[in-house]
Formats: C-alpha cells, structure tokens, sequence
C-alpha cells in the first residue's frame, strides 16, 4: 500500500475536504492542476508549492476513492 502522508483532513479548513499537506489546495484541484500542466516542469513555474510526489498522492487517493464500476456506452457516445 502506497502510504498517503501528503493528504489531510480538517474540518475547518476547505470544508473538510483532502487537501495537500495542510494547504489550502485540495486534492480535486490538485488533479485539475495535473491535467492543466501535464509537463511538471511548467507546472512547478505556475504552482512551486506543489510538489511531483503532492500530484502523484493526489492521482492515487483519487484513484482510490472511485467507484469501480463499468459504464457501457452506447452507438451514440462512440461518435464524436
């Protein structure tokens, strides 16, 4: 098991909702971070207290808290 040290809670703080390291920045933005700026590179210009192993937490506690369901599309759906 991946340890998830970097993800917190608080009550008081975001309305309770996993944030990073204590921070104001939760993991949902976190993840919008991440598909922003795929290149962490540019991501670390935009967002220096953001740490590659904070988005890596963030991914796996995401990954984590999905429901693991199949969802079928239909005909409509595949065309775009």
């Amino acid at each position: 098991m991946i340890p998830l040290d970097r993800i917190t809670t608080n009550p008081e703080q975001m309305n309770g909702q996993p944030c990073i390291r204590g921070m104001r920045l939760t993991v949902r933005r976190v993840l919008e971070i991440a598909a922003l700026y795929p290149d962490a590179s540019e991501r670390k210009i935009e967002f220096p207290e953001l740490e590659d192993e904070d988005v890596r937490q963030a991914l796996h506690y995401a990954a984590l808290h999905l429901p693991d369901q199949v969802v079928s599309l239909n005909d409509d759906a595949l065309v775009a």
